[in-house]
């Protein structure tokens, strides 16, 4: 079965090849032949997974999934959300966005947050949605060097180690996206 991504997110990408059966084939909406980005107007991370994932499937008329994720911090009222990528402005960098949530995170002692994925899935004519999240606390600075995004600041509950102090196996058995894409492949392992 052939199924395209609707990004163009190595990391993500990587973390899903790693993930789905030898029978899927996964496809980055660059391999399907689109370089360009896709706008995320939404307000919701379920929102803007569902628009991506509908861009390409009126492109290309194939199964396909977007996905969205969030991290979602107590003391910031939820910040960043659905702007996790471009939480620190336009054209930010991972680095900056960690150093924004670490700026407005001084002083506080409330560290809870949790990562959310949404997976929109458009199978045939059918939309279907899955999520997964994950709790855990913000660190006081940046620990590890793998992982991408806000990895080197997420300590998952029950862990002693950021994301990104974790190997991309150990990572890819606990997190947000690995419990969306599990529900993803069972559903398609049930097709």
């Amino acid at each position: 079965m052939k199924l395209i991504f609707a990004s163009g997110n190595k990391h993500k990408l990587q973390e899903l090849q790693q993930k789905l059966p030898s029978t899927i084939e996964l496809t980055s909406m660059r391999d399907a032949g689109y370089e360009g980005e896709i706008d995320e107007p939404g307000a919701t991370l379920e929102e803007n997974a569902q628009i991506k994932a509908q861009f390409i499937f009126d492109r290309f008329g194939e199964h396909c999934f977007a996905d969205d994720s969030g991290l979602e911090i107590e003391a910031l009222n939820g910040e960043p959300g659905v702007y996790s990528a471009r939480y620190a402005g336009p054209g930010c960098s991972f680095s900056d966005n960690n150093q924004k949530v670490l700026a407005n995170l001084k002083g506080k002692t409330n560290r809870k947050a949790k990562f959310r994925t949404i997976i929109h899935l458009i199978y045939g004519n059918l939309n279907h949605v899955f999520e997964g999240a994950i709790s855990g606390t913000i660190t006081d600075d940046l620990r590890g060097k793998d992982g991408f995004g806000y990895d080197p600041i997420f300590i998952p509950d029950g862990h002693e180690n950021t994301f990104a102090e974790m190997t991309l196996d150990e990572k890819n058995k606990i997190s947000h996206r690995a419990q969306a894409v599990q529900k993803l492949i069972d559903f398609l392992k049930s097709r």
